[in-house]
């Protein structure tokens, strides 16, 4: 049943594909040359010489779709991803187009690249807006209660209770929780998170056959190794998809990588994504993203600056020690925000703290009190994308307590980050924000730092409103 609902929906994606991919090949004749976005300076040429490229398109471009993992379909790929999947897509089978008509050359004729690279905006835009229809009518339905996948969730602990938290706030990826299956006699037959206990591990066959389950995610914690390797050996007998959550923050080792010592090979624990000429990439965004950002929000510093002085006539700048990449301290800089007299209290900022000022609520809220810190950023404190910096004090406080926490400033720190995107600011559970910290850290890549940037202006403008 999942497989059959599986294929339909990669029928209607590649169905959408074909179609924007046809509809963009049109429009972008239309624009090339009968609109005339650059005038025609050799005539018009015959429309059936562009024809004879409509089937090419129509197989190149899916198939290009296929390879950059289109048709793989996830319930839970975010739109930026797909978005940015896209884009790389359609570029690439442009390039791929482009090349082979360097060698397709019919007698007395050339093709437009102006209308090729037309085409491309074009199939972008189109593909993109048939996507998000097929996505937004297939949420619509999970929704309205159909199209549901049966997930039993194998561990009622904290990380079970994280799963069912939510797949419950975002319905549209269209997953019923059923219950879970936990061993610990103090929880059966009782409701966490709404989902009942429905039993012990030793019932999963059971209860998979009974509810009628479709997946089997199981959130056990690392002292249960032992146990999760036997459930997914059972689980992969009754025809169910099995996901495992692991718990990150015990679980957490970095990417390994193989050295060499005069033959003798050693396994590097410590390797991350953002070294070598990662590190030169990701430096270079930081410096072109901060002097552009500081080029468009240049106007509102001096505006911030006569709203702070006219609050409470304190300065302007609020600066403060905090700890960064390699464990070196460094001044960040920030709009004050909160009265003069709270300076110096190494404790967190809470809701509705007393100590925020009115300019200074707006300010948090908008993330506007963080534009000092694009200065950080080209003084090489500081990344736009990192784990966010604390202050020596606590960052003692947190080592003591996690011993994976010191792995956080194995990079630079960040303007905004993976847990702040996530809900993770200010009074917040710690050990969350080392699990996402250390998420980012091991999976880094210029994709996530674009995904992080976007959500955090979606978050901005919708603190601002």
């Amino acid at each position: 049943m999942i497989e059959r609902r599986r294929q339909i929906q990669i029928l209607l994606q590649l169905v959408g594909d074909v179609l924007a991919t046809g509809a963009a090949f049109f429009v972008a004749y239309w624009l090339r040359f009968e609109v005339e976005v650059q005038p025609v300076t050799k005539g018009l040429p015959p429309l059936y010489m562009y024809l004879r490229l409509v089937p090419v398109v129509t197989v190149l471009y899916p198939v290009v779709f296929y390879f950059q993992g289109l048709y793989h379909r996830r319930r839970m790929r975010s739109r930026f991803e797909e978005e940015l999947r896209v884009l790389v897509a359609v570029l690439l089978a442009t390039i791929i187009l482009t090349a082979g008509l360097t060698f397709y050359r019919p007698p007395n004729f050339t093709y437009s690249r102006l209308f090729l690279a037309i085409f491309a905006v074009v199939d972008v835009v189109l593909v993109s807006l048939s996507r998000w229809a097929i996505s937004a009518s297939l949420a619509r339905i999970r929704r309205s209660g159909r199209n549901l996948q049966m997930v039993l969730v194998v561990g009622a602990g904290d990380l079970g209770r994280q799963v069912v938290e939510r797949l419950q706030a975002h319905r549209e990826y269209g997953f019923s929780v059923v219950g879970f299956l936990d061993d610990d006699p103090g929880k059966q037959q009782r409701k966490i998170q709404g989902a009942p206990v429905l039993g012990t591990t030793q019932d999963l066959e059971r209860i998979v056959a009974e509810q009628r389950i479709d997946q089997v995610m199981i959130a056990l914690p690392l002292a249960a190794h032992h146990r999760t390797v036997q459930l997914i050996r059972r689980a992969g007998q009754l025809l169910v998809d099995i996901k495992v959550v692991p718990d990150l923050l015990q679980y957490y080792v970095m990417h390994a990588g193989i050295e060499d010592l005069d033959g003798l090979p050693m396994i590097n624990l410590t390797q991350i994504p953002l070294e070598g000429w990662n590190q030169i990439v990701k430096r270079s965004f930081d410096i072109v993203g901060a002097l552009a950002l500081l080029l468009v929000t240049s106007w509102l510093f001096p505006v911030i600056a006569w709203l702070i002085k006219r609050s409470d006539g304190g300065p302007v700048f609020f600066s403060q020690v905090r700890t960064g990449m390699d464990g070196r301290s460094f001044r960040l800089y920030k709009f004050r925000s909160m009265r003069v007299d709270a300076e110096g209290q190494a404790r967190w900022t809470r809701t509705s703290d007393p100590r925020v000022t009115g300019i200074g609520g707006v300010l948090r809220r908008t993330n506007l009190d963080e534009l000092p810190q694009l200065i950080n950023v080209l003084k090489g404190d500081m990344s736009l994308v990192g784990p966010r910096p604390e202050q020596p004090e606590f960052v003692e406080r947190f080592r003591s307590r996690y011993p994976e926490y010191n792995v956080r400033h194995r990079v630079r720190s960040g303007l905004t980050g993976w847990a702040q995107v996530n809900g993770l600011r200010g009074d917040t559970s710690i050990r969350q924000r080392v699990v996402h910290d250390l998420y980012y850290i091991e999976n880094w890549s210029l994709g996530l730092d674009l995904r992080i940037l976007w959500r955090t202006l979606r978050l901005a403008l919708q603190g601002s409103t």
